[in-house]
């Protein structure tokens, strides 16, 4: 009888567990420290160039939309992974701020300023060499004839008694 009743007590206590402990999930709002870090993650679609928390509600409808969603989510119990990979699902990697960290978006984006950094170091060790190569030069001398000299002194005599006859 007593193992009857202990058994009966147990099961009301199952069934009436959520009365007994109340265990209340948060709610998100749009001013959460939560909801930015999972709502900064997403490129705003309407042009403007910003994050989904920083795009003005004002002027973006969809915006306002995509943040309600959010929201929802969140206060359905959806972590920040889950809701970016829901998110990657159905609009592909354009509509991340920043991309995967790994495979081919890692490639792509860090591919550009490796290219860049090579070309500036190929461009220094060109111009490096341009400019020893320059110095190694042996500088020219100018050798005068000295007939040429001579030529030279004879021709600027006869002009200046050419001009003492006239001036």
């Amino acid at each position: 009888m007593k193992s009857k009743f202990c058994l009966g007590l147990l099961i009301i206590a199952f069934i009436f567990q959520g009365s007994f402990f109340r265990v209340e999930a948060k709610q998100f709002d749009y001013k959460s420290a939560e909801f930015k870090a999972v709502a900064s993650q997403f490129a705003c679609t309407c042009g403007c160039g910003q994050d989904h928390y920083e795009c003005d509600p004002n002027t973006c409808n969809l915006t306002t939309e995509f943040k309600a969603d959010l929201v929802g989510m969140m206060n359905k119990g959806w972590d920040k992974d889950k809701i970016r990979k829901y998110y990657v699902n159905i609009y592909g990697e354009e509509i991340l701020t920043s991309p995967e960290k790994s495979g081919f978006s890692l490639t792509a984006w860090v591919l550009p300023f490796v290219v860049l950094g090579a070309a500036a170091l190929a461009l220094f060790i060109i111009i490096r060499k341009w400019v020893k190569k320059k110095r190694t030069e042996e500088p020219v001398i100018e050798y005068q004839n000295t007939e040429d000299e001579v030529e030279g002194e004879i021709l600027s005599s006869m002009i200046d008694e050419e001009r003492k006859k006239y001036l």
